[in-house]
C-alpha cells in the first residue's frame, strides 16, 4: 500500500519506531496572530504555509498516515469573515502545493460532513484527492467539517440500518465493525493514531477522533501552529518513543 520515503532522520529517533499514524490538532492560529498585532486569519495564512513544512517532515520520517484537524462542525460558529476565509484556504493550498504533494509520492484525502461545505471548497478536495489518488507514499488525510461524535452518530445510524436490512448481525457488532464503519475506515490497520499532538499548550481532544484515540499516546507542546517545526515534530516523536505502552496490560 506504501512507498517508504524515509530519509535519514535524527540520530536519537529509533527509525523502526516512528509512529505510523500521526494526528495533529493544529492549534494556535489566532493567537499566534494577535502577539504580532495581525488579523486572525494571517494567522491561518501562516499554519496553511506550516501544514505544507510539517506534511514533508512527517513524510520523509517515514509516517503513513498525517491526519490533520482543519475544520470542526464547531467551527461554523466562528465570525462569517474568519469562516469565509478557512473555507478558502483548501483551495488556496491544494491550489499551490499540488505539484509538491504529487512530488512528495503524498496521497491526499479529507474526511468529514463534505456536503455541508461550500461547493469550490469541496471541489478543491475532491480534485486533490483524485489527482493524488495513485500516489504511493504517505496519507495525508485532512478533517474538514469534522467532528467525531457527528463521526460516531453517523456510523451507528449506519449499523441499525444494515441490522434491520439484515446485512449484518447484531451479533457481530465488536470493534473491529464499529471502526469500518468510522470515517477512518479506509484506513484499514493504519486508522487508529498511534500518536495525537495538539499545539499551543491547551490540553483538550476537542471532539477529534474520539474512538480511535483509544489508546493513542498524548503530546501537548506549548508552540503555537505556526511555530510548530519540523524539530519541534521530532521531539514529540522522541516522546512517544520514551513512553512505555502496555495497552492494558504489562510489559
Amino acid at each position: 500500500m506504501f512507498t517508504k520515503n524515509k530519509q535519514a532522520l535524527p540520530t536519537d529517533i529509533d527509525p523502526d519506531n516512528v509512529p505510523q499514524h500521526v494526528a495533529i490538532i493544529m492549534d494556535g492560529n489566532g493567537r499566534w496572530a494577535k502577539k504580532r498585532l495581525m488579523p486572525r486569519v494571517a494567522g491561518h495564512k501562516a499554519g496553511m504555509e506550516n501544514v505544507k513544512v510539517i506534511t514533508k517532515a512527517a513524510s520523509r520520517m517515514g509516517v503513513k498516515v498525517l491526519t490533520l484537524y482543519a475544520f470542526s462542525t464547531e467551527n461554523w460558529k466562528r465570525p462569517n469573515d474568519e469562516v469565509h476565509y478557512l473555507m478558502q484556504l483548501p483551495v488556496d493550498f491544494f491550489g499551490a502545493f499540488m505539484p509538491e504533494l504529487i512530488a512528495e509520492n503524498v496521497q491526499v484525502q479529507v474526511m468529514g460532513n463534505l456536503e455541508a461545505l461550500p461547493a469550490k471548497t469541496q471541489q478543491a478536495a475532491r480534485d486533490a484527492m483524485a489527482d493524488t489518488a495513485q500516489n504511493t507514499g504517505m496519507i495525508l488525510n485532512f478533517a474538514l467539517n469534522y467532528g467525531s461524535r457527528d463521526e460516531i452518530q453517523q456510523a451507528v445510524q449506519q449499523i441499525a440500518k444494515d441490522a434491520v436490512s439484515g446485512k449484518i448481525e447484531p451479533e457481530s457488532i465488536d470493534d473491529d465493525l464499529i471502526s469500518q464503519y468510522l470515517m477512518t475506515g479506509f484506513l484499514g490497520q493504519y486508522a487508529d493514531p498511534e500518536l495525537l499532538i495538539r499545539t499551543s499548550g491547551e490540553e483538550r481532544i476537542s471532539n477529534f477522533l474520539l474512538w480511535q484515540i483509544a489508546y493513542s499516546e498524548l503530546v501537548f507542546v506549548d508552540e503555537f501552529w505556526p511555530d510548530f517545526t519540523p524539530t519541534v515534530f521530532e521531539q514529540s516523536i522522541l516522546i512517544y518513543q520514551h513512553r512505555n505502552r502496555r495497552f492494558g496490560g504489562l510489559k
